[in-house]
């Protein structure tokens, strides 16, 4: 079977997080096409699709920078997602949404968020750190290939799945043994092929990868993974917050630490930067990490 071109996956991700208008306020997020899901919905998914229901809710110029969001239960890729927009609050400078995702009559997602428009402040902003570019740098997709032979077989299809976001990470990582390490990972990451010049589309693929490397990156100081070891992991929780302009079909670094976990959880944080060094996402996340040896 023919893997998808980067085209057609990037295409395919784009129609996946343009949301439906079915009535005021009411939304349908679409599910993967073509029996491609693989069971439980991935989190980014929800989190941009209800992004967008709250873009598609509100008048320009005011543009989204920020979103806060809890998981409930885990999304059926079965089945859309119906997603209910409550307009809280339309000011003169702010807008505030609140968007409930449900499925089979179940919310699975709360998500507040805010739009804001446009205007000059006063700037500061931490610096990019000094990494490889993302040319000198291995694609993710080489890096698996080089380790399939290893990888169990019932993993062997989810693992090598063609993926629409292309990362590149700086320091590879070994999912067969993976090593105790300082809870730190940087990658670069944009979507696999030109998406067009709908900034709403951009900022939607970025709340998409979002949730990509958080999890990951409170398992490096313990030298455990979802594949070697019975490592229950999920989102709880995400915030993210929108900086500056951006494309998400441009080369973005991913900077994620962990400063912090216990109690069965673990708190995450990551930069996001463009590649001319310019801050244009914060997030933060809290994430359920529970060994079941």
């Amino acid at each position: 079977m023919t893997n998808p071109s980067p085209e057609a996956l990037a295409a395919d991700l784009c129609d996946l997080l343009t949301v439906e208008e079915i009535d005021t306020d009411l939304y349908r997020g679409r599910r993967i096409a073509n029996g491609q899901g693989h069971g439980r919905v991935f989190g980014g998914q929800v989190i941009a699709q209800a992004l967008q229901a709250a873009q598609q809710s509100t008048d320009a110029p005011k543009v989204a920078h920020s979103l806060h969001a809890y998981f409930m239960r885990p999304g059926n890729d079965d089945y859309p997602i119906l997603f209910r927009v409550v307009r809280d609050f339309d000011g003169k400078s702010f807008a505030t949404r609140r968007v409930i995702a449900t499925q089979k009559g179940l919310p699975i997602l709360n998500m507040a968020c805010s739009l804001q428009v446009p205007e000059d402040g006063l700037r500061h902003q931490d610096a990019m750190p000094d990494v490889p570019p993302p040319e000198d740098l291995k694609s993710d997709v080489d890096v698996r290939a080089g380790m399939v032979d290893s990888i169990p077989e019932r993993f062997r299809a989810h693992f090598t799945r063609p993926r629409p976001i292309e990362i590149r990470p700086v320091a590879p990582r070994s999912f067969i043994n993976p090593e105790k390490s300082e809870p730190r990972q940087d990658s670069w990451f944009r979507i696999s092929a030109p998406i067009g010049d709908d900034p709403a589309m951009h900022r939607a693929v970025l709340a998409y990868a979002s949730d990509m490397a958080l999890l990951g990156t409170g398992t490096l100081p313990h030298g455990v993974n979802w594949m070697t070891h019975k490592l229950q992991s999920a989102s709880l929780d995400h915030s993210l917050w929108l900086h500056e302009d951006f494309r998400a079909d441009d080369w973005l670094l991913y900077t994620c630490d962990s400063p912090w976990a216990g109690h069965a959880r673990s708190f995450n944080r990551g930069k996001i930067f463009s590649r001319d060094g310019r801050l244009v996402a914060s997030v933060a996340q809290e994430g359920l990490m529970r060994l079941r040896e």
